[in-house]
């Protein structure tokens, strides 16, 4: 894995830019948020008030405005000297000298993350420009990883498996899904996270709730549990989800998890470069829909990793761009039977030329816990 340097976040910039051209916008406005880390290798303490913007020009020199308060941190990053830094002071009209970096007549693809009082402001001074959202207009810019950018996501998914290893030794019966999900964040970042994303426990019930936040239920003997969880790990994510067992499952329960292991297998093997994404999900779903449970599969089977644990590219009905050499992203189906149990398998896989290679590599048999 190689350390980041201001000539990856040109190479970066100049990828952006290339996009933008050909989608034709005149530039690209990045705000702080994961663009911004991504593109900048920047975020500010403060993302409100302030306005920040780092301005990359289809054609030309990228300029990132800064509070004058800031240029000194914006200056002092991994990306120094791939783009121009330009500055503003407090008491004087920011959107001015923001807009004298834009066209006035100009069409500019947005970050998603930009403030809404800050889009309105630049609208007030551009009223002939047009901008639309990087996830309506660019879905892809950032969804097509480098060669380091799979190492540090592969090394995020080494740590959710250790941390996967390592809470099958801990007690589940008698504790809270509370207490459990704390082991989980802890072992993530003994194991190198620096930010804990989520620590879903579903336990029981519970685990008909795909985005069950862990609560005071007191996990007990005959529980199937559903755990997934990630966060960032030098800048990337991880997200991986596991489904145990408190002692012998039922019949139906083993029958149901073997269904989502099937369902996840034919997902996994579906995966190649110039296949509609939206067939993954297709595929995945046509087994559970084929073994009965169709109606508790309720949502898609994947979405894109990098710099967040959730951006494009998205495996849904409907999405027909095509999986490109590497595109990272979950396969996690699902069934959910409410009011009585869930069960979810996931891993990371990254497309390449010679089909899919997972990022989690734990096993995904049902294990059973104390």
């Amino acid at each position: 894995m190689q350390q980041l340097t201001a000539q990856h976040f040109t190479e970066r910039l100049r990828r952006g830019a290339a996009q933008a051209r050909v989608a034709g916008f005149d530039a690209l406005l990045v705000a702080p948020g994961p663009d911004l880390a991504y593109f900048a290798d920047y975020l500010p303490i403060a993302t409100t008030e302030r306005i920040t913007l780092l301005v990359v020009p289809a054609e030309g020199e990228p300029t990132m405005i800064v509070p004058v308060l800031e240029h000194d941190s914006a200056a002092a990053t991994r990306a120094t000297g791939a783009f121009h830094i330009v500055d503003w002071s407090d008491g004087e009209d920011e959107y001015v000298p923001t807009a004298a970096l834009l066209e006035p007549s100009g069409r500019y693809a947005v970050s998603d993350a930009l403030w809404a009082m800050h889009l309105l402001g630049l609208q007030q001074k551009l009223p002939e420009a047009r901008f639309a959202a990087f996830s309506r207009a660019l879905p892809m810019l950032r969804a097509v990883k480098d060669a380091d950018e799979i190492d540090r996501l592969a090394a995020a998914g080494a740590a959710a498996d250790a941390t996967f290893e390592d809470i099958l030794g801990v007690r589940f019966a008698g504790r809270t899904e509370l207490e459990v999900a704390a082991d989980l964040d802890r072992l993530l970042r003994e194991h190198g996270h620096s930010q804990v994303d989520f620590t879903v426990v579903g336990s029981g019930p519970n685990g008909a709730n795909p985005h069950h936040e862990a609560g005071d239920r007191t996990i007990a003997e005959g529980d199937i549990v559903v755990l997934d969880f990630g966060g960032l790990m030098d800048g990337y994510g991880s997200d991986t989800t596991r489904t145990v067992h408190v002692g012998e499952p039922t019949d139906e329960e083993h029958e149901v998890f073997e269904i989502v292991k099937r369902a996840q297998q034919a997902a996994f093997e579906s995966v190649a470069v110039g296949v509609p994404l939206q067939e993954i999900d297709r595929v995945a779903r046509a087994v559970i829909r084929d073994a009965g449970y169709g109606d508790f599969f309720i949502h898609r089977v994947g979405h894109g990793i990098g710099t967040t644990t959730h951006e494009p590219p998205y495996l849904v009905e409907g999405e027909e761009l095509p999986i490109e050499a590497g595109m990272c992203f979950s396969i996690e189906p699902g069934i959910y039977l409410p009011g009585r149990f869930g069960v979810r398998i996931e891993d990371i896989v990254v497309a390449a030329e010679d089909g899919a290679h997972r990022l989690n590599n734990t096993s995904r048999e049902l294990h059973l816990v104390q």
